[in-house]
Formats: C-alpha cells, structure tokens, sequence
C-alpha cells in the first residue's frame, strides 16, 4: 500500500505515551455510560485474547520506531478517510462531513462510553465521535490473526470510519433506540447489519482512495479480504474452540464481511450498501 508521503491528519490523540491503564480504571460510572450507550462498534477479540484484559497499569514507556511508523500509518490513513468522505458524503448523501479525531491507546481508555480494553478491538464511540484504536492490534492482527499487513490495518481504520459516517447519516441512532425494545437475538441481528455496512462503507474508501491517490499495490485487496475475513465471529469463535453459533453473531461471519466489503469497493455507492433495506427491514 502506498501511503508514504502524503499529508497527515491533524484530528490524532496519541495517549499511548501516557501508560497503560488498568482494566479496572473505568469504574462503576463508566460501566453504567457503556450500558446506558448500548454497545460499542468494535471487535471483540476476548475470546482469543482474554489475556489482554488483565494487563497490570503501568507508567508511560518511549513509543518504539515500530509505534512511531504505526502512527504515521494511522495519521495518513485518517487523512485519506477525511478527503474521500469530504466529497463522497455530500454527493450521495447531501451531508455535510464532520472530521472525527482518532485516539490512539495502550492497554485501556476512557471515552464518551466509558472505559474499555484493548480486548475489545477498535472501536468507535458515536457520543465523542472518536475512533479508539490499541496499535498493538495490529501486532495481534499479524501475529494471532494471520491477517498482518498495511492493507490489512487500513481496512479496520475504515471500517470505524464507516461507523462514524452511520453516525452523521442518523443510523446509529435508529439502531440503538431499535435494539433496546427487542430480543437480544434481535439485538444481534441488527448489530450484525451495522458492522456489514460499515464494511460496505469501507469498500468505498478502498476503492475511492485508490482511485485519488493510487494506493493499492498487488495484493493489497486481498489483503483487506483476509482481514475482513480473520474478524468474522465465526472464524473468532472458532479460534477459541468454540462452535460458531449464528446467533451469537455481533459483526458477521467471515464470508459476509469479505462479501460486503467487496461490495461497497465494486459499486463505490453507498445506495449499495444498505444492509437492512437487503436483510428485508
């Protein structure tokens, strides 16, 4: 992928320099901001890595060249995000795009929706319009995950930029306020139709930034395929032993997440990605 010297992003929160903060660290009142919100819009990673949820609190420790390129990466990436949708956004949607910040973090964060772990992946909070995002998902993504890679670690800054444009479209909303007056196989479901669109709307990216900035190199497409494909709840669950069961599904298996990202990157219209209009809602 080819992202080296172009313009970064001035919307970065880079705490990962201040320590790692305790799991513990959100307390009783952030706990009830993230039952009171709903849901986060990330990936649950706990059933592979519960581990990262015991990670002790610590002090700062100097960013290694490895975080330094990592925050480059994700400064260049959030610029790319902001002038697609600048211009996508207005066309097809007649909204006006609003620039969300990214917080970069070690370990656990506090947010508009409380406090939350490394364990639960990246994620986005509609109360702050924020991207929280552990760059030591990443290292999991190419070590855990067999899903390294530039491209890769593009496709997951997306897919919450993808949360962040439902956001100002009004879908999150409608969604969360849905979700609280149904089952929770119900619940799930409809979880599972905002994460396909937010990989449909990362398919737009993909194919918008490529066309603005000649970004893809050969493989690189595949490359975001596989991680769409290593963030499936079914290929989650089943790294952890457990038999997939659909309706415990949150963000979608494996094939509808490679499937919407496709998409939203074939089509660069956001007509197309209405998951709920295609689930018959």
């Amino acid at each position: 992928m080819q992202w080296r010297g172009r313009r970064s992003s001035r919307n970065i929160d880079d705490r990962r320099s201040l320590g790692r903060r305790g799991a513990g660290s959100m307390g009783i009142v952030g706990m009830l901001v993230v039952l009171a919100v709903g849901y986060f819009f990330g990936v649950d990673i706990s059933p592979i890595v519960g581990e990262l949820d015991q990670q002790p609190a610590g002090k700062g420790q100097p960013l290694s060249a490895r975080d330094q390129e990592y925050g480059e990466f994700a400064s260049v990436i959030l610029a790319d995000t902001e002038d697609v949708w600048a211009a996508v956004l207005p066309q097809q949607a007649d909204i006006s795009y609003v620039e969300p910040t990214l917080v970069l973090f070690r370990g656990s964060v506090q947010s508009a929706c409380g406090g939350a772990s490394a364990a639960m992946g990246p994620f986005y909070c509609p109360n702050d319009q924020r991207v929280y995002l552990d760059t030591d998902f990443f290292e999991l993504m190419q070590q855990r995950m067999q899903a390294g890679g530039d491209a890769a670690f593009a496709y997951v800054i997306a897919h919450e930029i993808g949360h962040h444009v439902q956001n100002l479209m009004g879908t999150l909303g409608q969604v969360n306020s849905l979700r609280s007056r149904v089952s929770t196989a119900d619940s799930n479901a409809l979880s599972v139709l905002v994460e396909l669109q937010a990989d449909c709307y990362a398919g737009i990216w993909v194919r918008q930034a490529d066309q603005r900035f000649d970004l893809l190199e050969s493989g690189d497409l595949q490359e975001a395929m596989g991680a769409a494909h290593a963030v499936g709840d079914d290929v989650i669950q089943a790294g952890a032993g457990r038999t997939p069961m659909p309706d415990s599904f949150t963000h979608g298996s494996a094939r509808q997440r490679q499937d919407w990202l496709m998409r939203g990157y074939n089509s660069g219209d956001m007509a197309q990605c209405d998951t709920f209009a295609a689930a018959g809602l």
